[in-house]
């Protein structure tokens, strides 16, 4: 009989152990992506509001809808001259920007910030030549006939601009936007125009 009570016993211990192991397992594992969407989102629109104590932004979009977006200490602003906290501060309401951001259960937030036009980042307009995301950059051909090569950043890479991967070569026309950084045009976001 005692030997009946130690061998379940020691199955109990067993499965009580396998038990308090398997949240451990799996909480390593990574969750499913939602909705098909992986990674970063862009969006392109203007300052409706911001509230600086709340560290958040407004923006509305040219079809009118707006978007509100959290805005952290990590989050990058391009295209104005502060940096850190201060540049949050530059986004004035109807600056024109580009969000670049993450969505989970708790929101949006603002992973980068691309402050467009007047002070912000230039823009070039020309036709899609050649785009390598593997080597991050965008050649492109402009009006004059001439052709500008731009260095992509990061995020540029592999985030923006897919419709312009599957739209035909040589006849797809696109606005960069970018900063002149170390000497070189660095585009940080570009859109199909047709």
């Amino acid at each position: 009989m005692n030997r009946k009570l130690r061998r379940h016993l020691a199955f109990g211990f067993a499965c009580g152990a396998a038990l308090l192991t398997l949240p451990g397992l799996q909480a390593g594992q990574e969750a499913p992506p939602i909705g098909g969407v992986n990674g970063t989102i862009a969006l392109e629109g203007t300052v409706d509001q911001e509230y600086k104590a709340a560290n958040i932004v407004i923006v509305k979009t040219l079809d009118g809808v707006r978007h509100l977006f959290h805005l952290t200490g990590k989050t990058v602003v391009h295209g104005t001259e502060s940096a850190g906290a201060d540049a949050l501060r530059g986004l004035e309401a109807g600056s024109a920007v580009v969000v670049h951001y993450a969505a989970d259960a708790g929101g949006r937030t603002a992973l980068e910030v691309d402050r467009l036009g007047g002070k912000g980042l230039k823009t070039v307009q020309g036709v899609v030549t050649r785009v390598d995301r593997g080597g991050r950059s965008i050649a492109i051909r402009l009006a004059d006939g001439s052709t500008q090569t731009l260095r992509l950043t990061e995020r540029a890479a592999t985030d923006v601009g897919k419709d312009v991967d599957r739209a035909a070569a040589d006849s797809t026309t696109v606005i960069v936007y970018y900063a002149d950084e170390a000497g070189q045009r660095v585009a940080h976001y570009f859109k199909r125009v047709s």
